[in-house]
């Protein structure tokens, strides 16, 4: 429907004391929804609850609401000059109808409740009427303090979080894009009673308790009990305790327990519903069975049903063992001997235990006998004796020597007696014997008689200070004693091993030696036999080592053994040498050179090798280096070089004429030797130098210094392509060669012999040249440190122009 074309809004005139006084304007056509919004001043009236009943009956004819607006506009108008409480009610009512005019324009209808009601104590289930174009529905439930919203798509809808038996007032708004309708007429709904929470237990086999805590608006409890399987009858039970005990069930039987409460209306709340099992019923048919060996008892007995567990229990005056398992058997250990036992068994489950029955009582075995005494009287005769045990009926002692062998008795008494030997060690245990088998083992205590002596005495090693010896064990010795005696002085040694060491004795010296057995239960046996033994000699002491004019060693010692043998021994590296003499002196040759010895002497008698003496080290001259060279650097210095020499720290090398000597010390493998003379012969000598300053004179070899280099070296036209190269020759006889380097070639010539020029054809102009001159060696090899000279030669035309010197060349090799 369209609004007619124009209509007025207006505001109070200034007659009218409900407000400030506003212009009368002319409202324009709404054309759109948006348009349709009332100023907010507007919407701002409240209409009393009367003109809002009056309204609601117009509000479905939305023709007939318009109409009834327009009607209180004019209304409105006409009593702008009347009482002011008056035109103040009609402007309230005829906002609100403007209001609810558009509002009818835009959202959807009004749903309406059909019923309200609650099955679960924290909700309402709601069921409505569907309103056409609407997408959702706001429902909402109210009890005075508090208010909960819930939105849901279609009828019916449940509104959650509420509280039990509470009474709510119920609501619904429809919801569609254009907006939200106006609420429903309220309709009210009370929530269910909450559910009792329940605590069971199974306080017997048979029965099963349940109590719970009193609920809000409950006068009376419903409550049933069957077995969780569905099997079964149920129990159900009605009371307004608190309380209830259900008899006569199965044991160890698993029940599914469930309880309600209702109000005053009989209307029942949410259940409550909670799993208890029966305790078990006691074990039957137990049976138990002894181990001896292991004090350990096994019991075993019926199954009961519903027992998730067993526990067996042995209770004595003194002690209790126990035992647990889901089976049917169980072993309980760590016993004590010589005790009576009360076994009782119980069966457990989630509920609980069951009362335990007892079985026949259980006798262990005895106790091991204690306070065994031996005692040896008269030797070779052993009694054994003990004190009496507790539910022992006889006893066993056994006898048992360290070879093996085995013995027994069997007494009702506390005494046995048995034959021993010399230098065993016995090992005596008792039992008591009862009807459940045989005691524990006690202590075992073993008697050692008296050890026998050793009889294959050797000397194992024998040397100048000490004596190794050796025997075989013999039965009984715990313990050996070695005692070495030579006039006062006396050398002794403890050892368990069947071996000693005498040590600190003197050398070249004859022992009487003895060892002897020891036990410490029975002391020494003192009726051992002796041996005589004799050290090996004393050590030589080196005075001096010389070298004779032939290069041979002289070892000179001293020496205090008789009859002694002695060898002298120079080793090292290069070897080992030797020489022997019965005196107190020996020769040596043949050492190397270059070489480090260490020099000792050894003396030797039939009761075996000295100790070497402290050695004297020995140093022969280092070794010559092979491989001696001379080199001419330059036309003064010269480079003798060499192989390195085996010892040889230092070198001094002379080069010698008669003009003088030239001498260099160097450590390097070669030595630059200056203040040559060219063109005379030298001889060269070189020494090598050990670091303790030792000498050796290893090389004369002559050396003849190259000629000297020609002096006034220039260069000359000659003719249109030819250079004539001229110098002065220097003293003595010597070949030449001529090189001429240039960018454009290397001419070289030779000139005949006693000439000082040479000529060379066919020279390119235009060209810098770089001359030498050096003289020739006997073996053909052209030095080349001879100075060099520059020259440009020019072009005329297409023949030698100008010859220029430019000076000379710094090329030549530097001393190294």
């Amino acid at each position: 429907m369209v609004f007619p074309d124009s209509f007025f809004l207006f505001s109070l005139c200034s007659t009218c004391p409900c407000q400030s006084p506003v212009s009368l304007v002319t409202g324009k056509r709404w054309r759109s929804p948006k348009e349709r919004q009332l100023p907010e001043f507007v919407s701002s009236f409240a209409a009393t609850p009367l003109q809002l009943s009056v309204l609601r009956l117009w509000e479905p004819n939305r023709t007939q609401l318009t109409a009834v607006c327009l009607c209180c506009v004019r209304a409105a108008a006409n009593k702008m000059t009347g009482r002011p409480e008056k035109c103040l009610s009609l402007i309230r009512f005829t906002l609100l109808c403007l209001k609810m005019a558009i509002s009818s324009k835009t959202a959807p209808e009004i749903p309406t409740i059909d019923q309200a009601y609650s099955k679960i104590s924290n909700s309402i289930t709601v069921e409505w009427t569907t309103v056409p174009g609407a997408t959702s529905y706001l429902l909402t439930a109210e009890d005075g303090d508090t208010i909960i919203e819930t939105t849901v798509a279609n009828s019916p809808g449940t509104v959650t979080g509420l509280k039990a038996a509470t009474l709510y007032q119920i609501t619904i708004r429809s919801i569609s894009a254009s907006g939200r309708s106006q609420a429903s007429s309220p309709k009210q709904a009370k929530t269910v009673l909450a559910a009792p929470v329940l605590e069971v237990s199974s306080p017997s086999p048979d029965s099963i308790l349940v109590s719970w805590d009193a609920v809000y608006m409950a006068i009376g409890f419903s409550v049933s009990v069957m077995r969780a399987n569905g099997l079964g009858r149920i129990w159900k039970e009605n009371t307004t305790n608190t309380s209830l005990t259900f008899s006569s069930l199965d044991a160890g039987t698993l029940y599914t327990i469930k309880a309600y409460a209702w109000n005053a209306n009989g209307i029942p709340g949410d259940d409550s519903t909670r799993n208890q099992r029966t305790s078990p019923r006691a074990p039957a048919n137990i049976q138990v069975f002894f181990d001896s060996g292991a004090l350990k008892a096994s019991v075993s007995w019926t199954p009961t049903e519903g027992a998730f567990n067993y526990t067996v229990v042995a209770s004595s005056d003194s002690s209790q063992r126990s035992c647990s398992t889901a089976l049917s058997s169980c072993s309980i250990s760590s016993l004590q001997c010589g005790t009576e036992y009360l076994i009782s068994v119980s069966a457990s489950n989630d509920a609980g235990s069951s009362k335990s029955c007892s079985a026949p009582t259980l006798k262990t075995v005895a106790c091991a006998p204690g306070k065994v005494m031996i005692q040896e009287e008269p030797p070779g005769h052993l009694s054994v004796a003990w004190s009496n045990v507790e539910l022992g009926d006889y006893y066993v002692a056994f006898v048992k020597s360290d070879d093996g062998l085995e013995v027994h008795c069997n007494t009702s008494l506390t005494q046995c007696n048995f034959l021993s030997e010399c230098g065993f060690t016995y090992f005596i245990s008792v039992f008591a014997y009862n009807k459940a088998g045989q005691s524990p083992l006690g202590d075992v205590f073993n008697y050692t008689t008296a050890p026998c002596c050793p009889s294959d005495i050797s000397p194992v090693l024998v040397s100048s200070d000490r004596v190794e010896i050796a025997w075989s064990p013999v039965r009984g010795a715990e313990l050996y004693e070695t005692k070495a005696i030579a006039g006062y002085s006396v050398v002794a040694c403890n050892d368990t091993a069947p071996a000693c060491t005498l040590s600190a004795l003197d050398c070249d010296t004859k022992y009487n030696v003895t060892v002897y057995s020891f036990s410490e239960v029975r002391g020494s046996n003192l009726s051992c036999s002796s041996h005589f033994i004799t050290t090996a000699p004393c050590s030589p002491e080196i005075k001096n080592i010389s070298k004779d004019a032939f290069s041979m060693i002289n070892v000179h010692w001293r020496s205090t053994n008789e009859g002694a043998t002695y060898t002298v021994t120079a080793q090292g590296k290069k070897g080992l040498f030797q020489c022997s003499s019965t005196g107190e002196t020996c020769r040596m040759g043949g050492l190397p050179c270059g070489a480090m010895f260490s020099v000792t002497a050894v003396a030797e008698t039939q009761a075996g090798k000295s100790l070497p003496s402290y050695s004297v080290p020995l140093e022969t001259v280092p070794c010559c280096p092979s491989g001696l060279t001379a080199a001419q650097v330059t036309q003064s210095i010269i480079n003798v070089s060499w192989t390195i020499g085996a010892v040889a720290q230092t070198y001094v090398t002379v080069l010698e004429s008669y003009l003088g000597q030239s001498k260099c010390h160097t450590h390097q493998n070669h030595c630059l030797l200056g203040c040559i003379t060219c063109g005379v012969n030298y001889t060269v000598a070189l020494k090598a130098i050990s670091p303790t300053g030792l000498t050796a004179d290893c090389a004369y070899q002559s050396y003849s210094s190259s000629a000297c280099c020609p002096l006034g070296v220039k260069l000359y036209r000659l003719g249109p392509n030819g250079i004539r190269i001229y110098w002065q020759a220097s003293r003595g006889s010597a070949n030449y060669s001529t090189d001429l380097y240039g960018s454009k070639g290397i001419f070289t010539c030779a000139p005949h012999a006693g000439l000082s020029f040479c000529d060379i054809t066919n020279i390119p102009c235009g060209d810098v040249y770089t001359v030498m001159v050096s003289p020739v060696a006997e073996t053909g090899l052209k030095l080349t440190f001879c100075p060099k000279k520059v020259y440009s030669v020019t072009c005329s035309g297409s023949t030698l122009g100008m010859v220029i010197y430019r000076g000379k060349r710094n090329d030549t090799a530097s001393p190294r």
